[in-house]
């Protein structure tokens, strides 16, 4: 998969690209992420990209032209000639970002990705964007972070990039709920023990054990996603349960 990344501070990125999976994944070839600078497309010899807004009000807008440039210029790439790459615009305003749409956004080819900064974008660019996404209902200096996460969220779906790709079937929100509490040596730690299902070696019992916590996590944690969730006939009795299987 190929990722372009339309921004003002490409150096933001590298360490996040550079190190753990994504590092691993870029290093193996299976994701391809391209860094390109605003300023770069800037018409002026001081690579002017921001301007007062129009009506007056605080900071500095992000203008529309060199972002333009900026993105045609990816688009014009040769890809694999059946349509531009997918173009999402960060933004607060923009649709939250979940992971089933994290699932369909790892099934494209390409994807361009235009970060903001300052105080906005020209609405003109966002004309650009196939979608705007927003990670969370809070305001931060700019579109990196986010892009990030996108970026992040999408490469441990690519087959190959984790380790085990049960791994990433096996995430919260993989299914619509939350994980289930996941334990590791020792079996005892400052008189917490790990749950004795977990040591009986009985698959049966461990497979619904943990379908049971993740339910209870979910409607104690994030009751909104179990409202919304697919359960089955089993999923509704290991919720009416008294005691853990």
């Amino acid at each position: 998969m190929r990722i372009d990344i339309v921004t003002l501070f490409p150096e933001m990125f590298r360490g996040p690209l550079d190190s753990s999976i994504l590092g691993r994944a870029r290093e193996r070839g299976l994701l391809s992420v391209h860094l390109w600078n605003i300023r770069d497309f800037a018409d002026d010899r001081h690579k002017t990209v921001d301007d007062a807004p129009y009506g007056g009000g605080p900071g500095m807008i992000l203008k529309a032209p060199p972002v333009y440039r900026a993105v045609e210029t990816i688009w014009a790439l040769e890809g694999d000639g059946s349509r531009r790459p997918w173009t999402i615009a960060m933004s607060p305003q923009g649709t939250p970002l979940q992971q089933a749409r994290v699932a369909q956004l790892a099934q494209e080819p390409r994807l361009v990705i235009i970060c903001g900064h300052y105080e906005g974008m020209d609405e003109r660019v966002y004309r650009l964007a196939d979608e705007e996404i927003s990670i969370g209902d809070y305001i931060l200096t700019g579109g990196e972070l986010p892009a990030m996460v996108v970026v992040d969220a999408i490469a441990r779906l690519i087959p190959g990039v984790l380790g085990e790709d049960a791994s990433a079937r096996e995430d919260s929100f993989s299914d619509g709920l939350l994980e289930y509490p996941q334990y590791t040596r020792p079996v005892e730690f400052r008189g917490m023990r790990v749950p004795e299902v977990l040591l009986s070696g009985d698959h049966e019992r461990i497979r619904r054990w943990r379908r049971k916590q993740s339910l209870r996590r979910t409607l104690e944690r994030r009751p909104d996603l179990l409202f919304k969730a697919n359960l089955s006939d089993e999923d509704r009795r290991l919720l009416t349960e008294d005691e853990d299987p």
